[in-house]
């Protein structure tokens, strides 16, 4: 059984940051991939950074240089985070954490394929 609840979303202005957290709770601890994705109101939910096991990382272009997804390893990587800085209101969103159990997440990100299991969602908004 697979468990993903985020944290950390809020509304802040142009220019600010913020921390998001995902606990990762999985029974069988088989995650290749764990990921963040996004969803503005009107629009398809999309990639914005992954992570694999041994902590390499992929971003979505427009998040390069200002977010950074990284993984808590003294936990056994049961907590997934997304340092946000710079953020603009084109950043306003639904941000999801996801984990890829099958091994192919890797290769559509930031498309969704892969990744099954999903959090419940944490806003931010980003005002200008």
């Amino acid at each position: 059984q697979v468990e993903l609840v985020e944290s950390g979303g809020g509304a802040v202005q142009s220019g600010g940051s913020l921390r998001l957290s995902c606990k990762v709770s999985d029974s069988t601890n088989k995650m290749f991939f764990r990921a963040w994705f996004r969803q503005a109101p009107g629009k398809e939910r999309e990639g914005v950074a992954a992570i694999g096991d041994n902590g390499s990382t992929k971003y979505d272009e427009s998040v390069k240089g200002r977010f950074t997804i990284s993984q808590d390893s003294a936990t056994n990587k049961k907590f997934l985070y997304l340092q946000m800085n710079s953020l603009q209101p084109e950043d306003t969103a639904m941000y999801y954490c996801a984990t890829d159990r099958s091994g192919v997440g890797w290769d559509y990100f930031p498309g969704l394929r892969g990744f099954g299991h999903w959090g419940q969602g944490t806003q931010v908004t980003v005002s200008s």
